[in-house]
C-alpha cells in the first residue's frame, strides 16, 4: 500500500486530498501543528475505512519535521507521495517598512520546510512506483499588476513573495527530480476555498481540486494547474 505524507494538515483541500487518495489506496500520514485537527482529521479518515495517522509538527521546523519523517518511515514504512499545503506564518506586511534582513522570515515554510520534506523523502521516493510531490499554492505569486496589487492593498507583501518564491522552486524540483522518476506539480488556487460556513454555492470546492491533484499525480503531465 502506498503511503501519502500531508504537511499542514487541514479541513479543507488537504482533507479532501488526503480521503481522494486513501480511497485510491494509499496509506495517509496527516501533519499538522494542532494535535486536536490532526487526530479528528485521522480519525474521521478511519471510520471511512482509509489507514491514516496524525503526527504533530512544525512545517517551518527542519529538524522537528526531519524527526517525524523519521517516525512515519519507521511506522508507516516508504513514502511514495508528499502532499504540500502547509500555510505559510504570519510574517511581512509591507517590504519598504521591513528591514532586508527580516525578508527571508517569509520563506521559513514555503521553501526551507518544502525543500527539506522533499530532501528527507528523497530516497523513498526514488524508489517507489508513481511518487509524487504535490503542492498547493496562492494566486498571489502570480506575476501580474493584480496580484501586486492586492499584495499592497492588504499588506500581504511577505505572502505574495513565498507563494512566487514556492512556485519557482516547485518548476526546479519538477526538473530535478523527473529523471528519478518522481513526478512534481502544482495546484495555484486563484480564489477562497469553500468551508462549511461559506454562503450556499460560493467558493472552489476542495472537492474538485483533489481530483485534480489525483489526476495530476496520475497523468504526470503538467506541472501547474490553476482553479479560479
Amino acid at each position: 500500500m502506498p503511503l501519502l505524507v500531508v504537511v499542514g494538515y487541514g479541513p479543507g483541500v488537504s482533507h479532501a486530498t488526503a480521503e481522494r487518495f486513501g480511497r485510491e489506496g494509499y496509506a495517509l500520514a496527516l501533519i499538522g501543528r494542532t494535535r486536536s485537527r490532526v487526530e479528528d482529521g485521522a480519525s474521521q479518515l478511519e471510520q471511512l475505512g482509509i489507514d491514516a495517522h496524525a503526527y504533530v509538527a512544525d512545517a517551518g521546523d527542519l529538524s522537528q519535521m526531519a524527526t517525524t519523517i523519521g517516525l512515519i518511515r519507521e511506522a508507516q514504512g516508504p513514502i511514495g507521495a508528499v502532499l504540500w499545503t502547509a500555510p505559510r506564518k504570519a510574517g511581512v506586511t509591507d517590504v519598504l517598512s521591513t528591514r532586508p534582513e527580516e525578508i527571508s522570515q517569509v520563506f521559513s515554510v514555503g521553501i526551507d520546510g518544502l525543500l527539506g520534506v522533499v530532501q528527507a523523502t528523497r530516497d523513498d521516493l526514488r524508489t517507489v512506483p508513481g511518487a509524487a510531490v504535490l503542492v498547493a499554492n496562492g494566486g498571489l505569486g502570480d506575476q501580474s499588476s493584480s496580484a501586486e496589487q492586492m499584495a499592497a492593498a492588504y499588506d500581504i507583501d511577505g505572502t505574495a513573495l513565498e507563494a512566487a518564491a514556492k512556485s519557482k522552486l516547485v518548476g526546479i524540483l519538477a526538473e530535478r527530480l523527473r529523471p528519478e522518476g518522481v513526478y512534481v506539480g502544482e495546484v495555484i488556487i486563484g480564489g477562497a476555498v469553500r468551508t462549511p460556513q461559506s454562503a450556499p454555492g460560493t467558493g472552489i470546492d476542495p472537492l474538485a481540486i483533489a481530483d485534480r491533484f489525483w489526476s495530476m499525480a496520475s497523468d504526470r503531465d503538467e506541472v501547474r494547474t490553476r482553479f479560479e
